[in-house]
């Protein structure tokens, strides 16, 4: 990712239940609703800091889109479980975000899934690549304890 700033491991996480909707017919969380509980957790964290996606779009005119996913599925998830969604941000670049994120069953630590998700910034009228708007980007350093340099120098 051209442009980023390797950032530290604090990580955001999010409680999610598994419910009948989430599993197959065995009970098994199906494969995709893992990108679902993993929206739930980015969309948690940005809250988290203090931004809502609506009021981004409304306000700065900004949208998120998932630009690429890499997931590795490890153990599966069952109905009525309890899942924890554990967020970081990987990278910062101007008009992106890398996360490292994990599904993991605190009942016996295991991770039953993690990845890698690449979100874009996008002006909300033209769905064009934008820079992360200063604020935001003051806010993450914030969440993280420390400075990262701006994308943009």
């Amino acid at each position: 990712m051209a442009n980023s700033s390797e950032l530290s491991g604090v990580t955001f996480d999010w409680p999610v239940r598994v419910y009948y909707e989430d599993t197959d017919a065995a009970g098994v969380v199906f494969y995709a609703n893992y990108l679902r509980f993993m929206e739930r957790g980015r969309t948690e964290w940005l809250r988290a800091i203090g931004y809502e996606q609506d009021v981004l779009r409304d306000a700065e005119g900004i949208v998120f889109a998932v630009r690429r996913v890499s997931l590795d599925y490890l153990n599966s998830a069952l109905f009525n479980e309890l899942l924890l969604v554990r967020s970081a941000v990987k990278q910062l670049g101007g008009a992106s975000m890398e996360f490292e994120q994990s599904i993991l069953r605190p009942a016996d630590g295991k991770v039953c899934c993690r990845g890698e998700v690449n979100v874009v910034c996008l002006d909300a009228a033209t769905k064009r690549p934008r820079r992360l708007p200063s604020e935001l980007v003051s806010a993450i350093q914030s969440s993280i304890g420390r400075a990262v340099p701006d994308p943009s120098e």
